[in-house]
């Protein structure tokens, strides 16, 4: 499922909002069932633009084909957000 501009506004919310980025991503997870969200290391998207930062938080947006995941800046191909923490 892509994700939109308005999910990708509201996950920028919750992530500013959040306690923690592990916090963010279940709460996104819990609201969001039909979407992937996965929290990794920061120094693991290095080289790698984010679609947005919120502080010292970063959301990139990836999509599969089935087996290889991409870094993608366009929400409409997305179909995961992938939260970091600087």
């Amino acid at each position: 499922m892509a994700i939109t501009q308005d999910d990708l506004h509201s996950a920028a919310q919750l992530l500013a909002s959040a306690a923690s980025v592990r916090e963010a991503a279940a709460s996104w997870r819990a609201s969001h069932p039909e979407q992937r969200v996965v929290v990794v290391d920061a120094m693991d998207m290095r080289g790698e633009t984010a679609a947005l930062r919120c502080g010292a938080r970063s959301i990139y947006l990836a999509t599969s084909t089935g087996h290889c995941w991409a870094i993608t800046e366009q929400p409409e191909e997305a179909t995961a957000l992938i939260l970091t923490q600087d």
